[in-house]
């Protein structure tokens, strides 16, 4: 039983555990380290497995297993595979790159850019509404009618609508954004709508 005051590394794992884990007997955990696929250390005077870096190795020796086995098949079958990873790659390229079009011509938006974006509409209406009671103070002290307080107080909220009413999509925003993001210059040129 090991000591109290012996701690026990993080991650550091005995035999049975290592064996429990990958699902097989304690005997052919024993034979993995033999061969050199696994490895121990000695912590507090006892083999202890470092449980990513076996896993890391375990997961290396069965690929080399796997590659080899693979390379014992009919090399048609590889070519086919080859052929079909190839092409899916190539379609995944041109998808990124049709996304990665679209988000430039302002088509699509990234979560973030919108994010940006509404959030600098909230802290233009938070500051519009912040002022509001320094500016109402004043004039709403020297007034001692219902009727002329709210109409002034809708007069202010009327102008306040009226300001977030001028705020619209636009395009060329996000464009700047993107670029902004991606850390690129000036891509779209003033005169681009000219078609020169």
């Amino acid at each position: 039983m090991p000591n109290a005051d012996e701690k026990k590394p993080a991650g550091m794992v005995d035999v049975k555990m290592l064996a429990t884990l990958f699902k097989l007997t304690v005997r052919r955990v024993q034979q993995l380290t033999q061969d050199g696929i696994l490895r121990t250390d000695i912590v507090n005077k006892q083999r202890r497995y470092n449980l990513i870096e076996n896993v890391q190795r375990y997961i290396e020796y069965l690929r080399a297993k796997a590659e080899s086995r693979e390379g014992k098949q009919d090399d048609a079958k590889n070519e086919s595979r080859k052929i079909e990873a190839e092409a899916d790659l190539k379609e995944a390229k041109a998808r990124v790159a049709s996304l990665e079009a679209q988000e430039l011509e302002g088509k699509l938006h990234r979560s973030e850019d919108v994010e940006d974006m509404t959030t600098q509409l909230v802290f233009t209406i938070r500051s519009l509404i912040v002022a509001l009671p320094g500016r109402l103070a004043v004039d709403l002290a020297q007034m001692d009618k219902p009727a002329e307080v709210s109409h002034r107080i809708k007069r202010e909220t009327d102008s306040i609508l009226s300001e977030l009413s001028k705020f619209k999509y636009d395009p060329e925003a996000y464009r700047k954004l993107v670029r902004g993001r991606k850390g690129w210059s000036e891509m779209i040129s003033e005169d681009e709508g000219d078609g020169e």
